[in-house]
């Protein structure tokens, strides 16, 4: 059990952004569209995104695949192929600065100043389990 975990960690590869300044609402906006996608798609689609956490989620990518060839030095072919999917990408809270905004009347407003962690992980596509086909008999 444990060489099998071993093997699974072996090919996956991980990517963490901690304390990035945007709200994880904003973040998962554009989180949701990569994930499950091939990577080398999930780079294109992160390059010609408009909203500004693409920009630190496409550098985020690049070091996860950076982190995958590392483990991963004899099968360089399967990211070239498209085997190297993101796996599970998760937006968590960070910490929020409370900062006070002046308001009418002498009163304060609440401003949160809201933070983000992000994690990556890269895995190759599993392959489909081949049915073993069995012959009817007819009767």
């Amino acid at each position: 059990m444990a060489d099998r975990l071993k093997e699974i960690k072996k090919q996956t590869a991980i990517a963490k952004l901690n304390d990035v300044p945007t709200s994880p609402q904003k973040m998962r906006l554009v989180a949701d569209i990569i994930r499950g996608q091939e990577v080398n798609h999930a780079l294109d689609i992160l390059k010609y995104s408009k909203k500004e956490a693409s920009v630190r989620l496409e550098k985020l990518l690049r070091s996860a695949i950076a982190n995958w060839e590392a483990k991963n030095e004899d099968n360089r072919k399967d990211l070239e192929n498209g085997k190297v999917i993101v796996k599970t990408i998760m937006v968590d809270g960070g910490r929020t600065l409370k900062r006070i905004r002046p308001c009418p009347q002498g009163r304060a407003g609440r401003i949160r100043k809201r933070s983000n962690h992000v994690t990556v992980i890269l895995d190759t596509k599993a392959e489909p389990a081949k049915a073993e086909t069995k012959p009817v008999e007819e009767a």
